[in-house]
C-alpha cells in the first residue's frame, strides 16, 4: 500500500493541495493519512517492506515526521513530495535529483543530530537559529496569530537588525574548545547548508557527515552588519572573516546572557539562553 502522508497545516494551511499533484504521480492504490493528530508508533507498526510512504510539506512537517519516528524502524522506503513555503531541505538535497521526482529521504532520517533547549532533547534536520533568525521567527509567529497570513521574513530580519535586536555576548563552544563574542548577531548549529527560506547558511556542511558547522555573525555593528548580510543567500557571507566565523565540531554549546528566541528547523522557541547541538 501506498501512503501519502500530509500535514494540513503546512504551506500556510494549504498542505491538503498538495494531494491531487502526488496521485497523478503514482500508480496503484493509495491511502491519505494527515499527520496532524496521527500516532506514528501505530501506523509505523503496521508498514511492511512493501509499502511505500510519500510525506507531503515543507521543513516543519519533516522535522516532527523526524522526531515522532526517531526511535522507530521504518521498514519501507520514505519518498517526499515538496510542498512547503521554506524547503531547505530541498534545496539541500535537489541537486541529487531530476526536479520531477519524489526523492527518497530515508537515509536522511537516520543519525540526525539532536538539540538540548531548555531541558527537552529535539532531533533537527537542517539547522538552529539563535538571535536575530530566532526572533524574527519568534515575530512571524505573533503576526500568524493576529491573521497575518504573508509574512516577509527579509523585511523583518532587516527591521530587526536596524532598529530592535539587541546583541546579546555569548560564549561559543566547539568540542571543548570555547571562545567569547561580545556582540553576536546569529549563531547557528547547521547540519545542513540552508534554512531561513533559503539562506545558504553553511555552504561546506555534508548532511550525512559526521560533524555539523557553527557559524556565528559577530562583532560588526548594525549597518557593518546589514551590509554583509545579503551574502548569506548565496553562502558568500562564510568569506567576510570580520563578519563571519565558521568552525565545525561534534558537539557545539551557545551560550547567550540574555534570553533570546531560537528556532529549529524553522520551529520557534521562546526566552532560551543556552542550546547545546549534537551530530
Amino acid at each position: 500500500m501506498k501512503y501519502i502522508l500530509y500535514n494540513e497545516l503546512s504551506n500556510n494551511g494549504n498542505g491538503k493541495e498538495s494531494l491531487e499533484a502526488i496521485k497523478s504521480k503514482i500508480d496503484g492504490e493509495y491511502e491519505e493519512v494527515n499527520v496532524v493528530g496521527l500516532d506514528p508508533g501505530d501506523f509505523v507498526s503496521k508498514l511492511t517492506e512493501y509499502d511505500l510512504i510519500i510525506l507531503s510539506g515543507g521543513d516543519g512537517t519533516l522535522n516532527k515526521f523526524a522526531n515522532y519516528t526517531a526511535d522507530l524502524e521504518i521498514p519501507c522506503d520514505v519518498l517526499l513530495y515538496c510542498a512547503g513555503t521554506g524547503n531547505d531541505f530541498y534545496r539541500d538535497i535537489k541537486e541529487n535529483y531530476d526536479q520531477s521526482e519524489m526523492p527518497s529521504i530515508k537515509k536522511y532520517l537516520k543519525n540526525l543530530p539532536t538539540v538540548t533547549v531548555n531541558g527537552a532533547d529535539y532531533k533537527f534536520l537542517n539547522g538552529i537559529g539563535f538571535g536575530v533568525d530566532g526572533v524574527c521567527c519568534e515575530m512571524a509567529d505573533d503576526l500568524k496569530a493576529a491573521g497575518k497570513k504573508k509574512i516577509d521574513y527579509t523585511a523583518l530580519s532587516i527591521k530587526l537588525v536596524l532598529f530592535k535586536f539587541k546583541c546579546p555576548r555569548s560564549w561559543i563552544t566547539v568540542d571543548g574548545e570555547t571562545k567569547e563574542y561580545k556582540r553576536t548577531w546569529l549563531a547557528s548549529a547547521m547540519n545542513g547548508k540552508y534554512y531561513g527560506g533559503g539562506m545558504k547558511a553553511a555552504p561546506d556542511q555534508d548532511r550525512l557527515g559526521d560533524t555539523l558547522t557553527c557559524m556565528v555573525f559577530k562583532d560588526k555593528g548594525r549597518i557593518g552588519t546589514l551590509m554583509g548580510f545579503p551574502a548569506i543567500f548565496k553562502g558568500e557571507h562564510v568569506n567576510n572573516k570580520k563578519l563571519v566565523e565558521v568552525r565545525t565540531g561534534k558537539e557545539i554549546t551557545v551560550k547567550f546572557d540574555r534570553p533570546t528566541a531560537l528556532q529549529i528547523d524553522g520551529e520557534t522557541v521562546r526566552n532560551v539562553t543556552e542550546y547545546t547541538a549534537r551530530k
